[in-house]
């Protein structure tokens, strides 16, 4: 077998209608020193079937008992034997050429991280190009807007594996939204961060995914979101960014309620969310992050019963 130089993070949950497309997207790459760690997260559907068609020997496929994708992913990381690492999750796909160009732009700049564009595919068909403001290699240290410019998303990005294992950097096990403080952390502590203009990841928008569920784990981006602030104030970074990254995700998701179909908990999250920001942020206001939003929504975002009566009567 021929050297790794980029591991490929896999967590598998009942995802037999979009699997196929998935690894067809990873066996297909034009870079072929990849190693696809499969992890089968107790699926009770014909995931593992699908999974044991392909003969690729470039497959790691491991079946564990459901433990979450926290957990999941951080069993990826102890496997891997690649240079950089990467994650998918199981229902996205990445296009043809994009574990050459991101390795490629890792290695020849030396970068600790490399994030891309990439595109959000819905249940209709149709692929939507999101795209991420341009900068030049920097770090958060040399440019602590990034903060505010790169998504916390897990899977539109190439990571050194020195810069997670050094740092001992992992998901959460026990909290939805698993992934932000993961980002944030490699964020932090990477050197050298770079962009790649090129959307080479799909992500899929799909009904009833971890992802899109609305319930009681909602609370859980309350506990995230401190303890991310926690981590960033202990290395002393700037209260300016942290302030808009934490408006920034907490407005999101109490907008985010409309879509929560028990009413009452969608309430009583808004309550909590804005209590927090009162609390954490207390001129929350006036922060950057509303300058960009339109009049309407800022009118909205900013006021708790507003965010209330939109949330009741979303259709």
């Amino acid at each position: 077998m021929s050297k790794t130089d980029i591991s490929i993070i896999v967590p598998i949950y009942n995802t037999e209608k979009y699997l196929k497309k998935c690894l067809d997207s990873l066996i297909n790459q034009s870079k072929k020193e990849l190693e696809f760690i499969l992890i089968n997260d107790g699926s009770k559907d014909n995931s593992e079937e699908i999974i044991k068609e392909y003969k690729d020997e470039r497959i790691k496929y491991y079946k564990n008992k459901n433990q979450g994708i926290g957990k999941t992913r951080n069993f990826g990381i102890e496997k891997a034997t690649g240079k950089y690492l990467m994650f998918l999750d199981s229902d996205d796909y990445l296009e043809k050429d994009a574990c050459e160009l991101l390795y490629k732009k890792a290695e020849k700049e030396n970068l600790d991280l490399v994030v891309c564009d990439y595109y959000k595919v819905y249940s209709n068909g149709t692929k939507e190009e999101f795209l991420i403001d341009d900068f030049v290699n920097s770090s958060l240290e040399s440019n602590n807007k990034l903060l505010n410019i790169i998504n916390l998303g897990p899977c539109n990005k190439i990571y050194l594996k020195e810069l997670i294992i050094k740092n001992n950097i992992k998901y959460l096990e026990d909290l939805k939204y698993e992934d932000t403080t993961f980002v944030g952390e490699a964020m932090l502590k990477a050197k050298k961060i770079g962009k790649l203009n090129k959307p080479l990841h799909n992500y899929v928008i799909r009904e009833n995914s971890e992802t899109t569920i609305r319930d009681e784990k909602c609370f859980d981006i309350i506990k995230v979101v401190d303890l991310l602030r926690n981590y960033y104030k202990e290395n002393n970074f700037p209260k300016e960014e942290l302030d808009k990254l934490t408006v920034r995700i907490l407005t999101n998701y109490t907008i985010q309620q409309r879509m929560q179909s028990d009413k009452k908990l969608a309430m009583k999250f808004i309550d909590d969310a804005f209590s927090y920001l009162e609390k954490e942020v207390k001129d929350y206001k006036n922060n950057k992050y509303y300058e960009n939003r339109s009049i309407l929504k800022r009118v909205i975002e900013k006021n708790k019963c507003l965010t209330k009566l939109y949330c009741k009567l979303y259709k």
